[in-house]
């Protein structure tokens, strides 16, 4: 949830959870906007924490405000990633139009929908499904859509 008081900026950025460190991308995108890079650095690996067994890659909104402070708003994994790790692989296809790699069942892709649906655009789990099947059907996977 963007925050009640007023940002001068904001920028999206993508950790594996728990991983934050001063060195590049981290660094010069924090420097830029003026953010002090441990007190990110440090409370991005805190609230992340729980997630870094699994090596999930995590997307953060960063709002910074007027005096350099800033708030962070944690989203969900990408699907490709959920649906990598809900399927044990370790990539999607190099020519995914052509060569398959696998399947992924209604199961699997409600199972992924589940854990994005916050931030997917969608009313109904149908709906959720089908924008992760979307996903997979990209990664080089037959999706079993009904």
């Amino acid at each position: 949830m963007p925050p009640k008081r007023r940002f001068t900026s904001k920028f999206k950025i993508q950790l594996k959870a728990g991983a934050a460190t001063p060195a590049p991308p981290v660094g010069p995108v924090l420097g830029q906007h003026g953010v002090n890079i441990q007190a990110f650095c440090s409370e991005f690996n805190e609230k992340t924490a729980d997630k870094k067994a699994e090596g999930l890659t995590i997307p953060v909104i960063c709002y910074v405000f007027e005096d350099k402070s800033f708030q962070l708003e944690f989203k969900t994994s990408p699907a490709s990633v959920l649906i990598k790790k809900e399927l044990g692989i370790t990539k999607g296809s190099a020519k995914p139009n052509t060569d398959k790699i696998g399947k992924i069942t209604r199961a699997q892709l409600e199972s992924v929908a589940k854990q994005k649906m916050t931030d997917l655009n969608a009313n109904d789990m149908d709906a959720a499904v089908r924008i992760i099947a979307g996903t997979a059907r990209q990664m080089g996977l037959d999706a079993e859509i009904k």
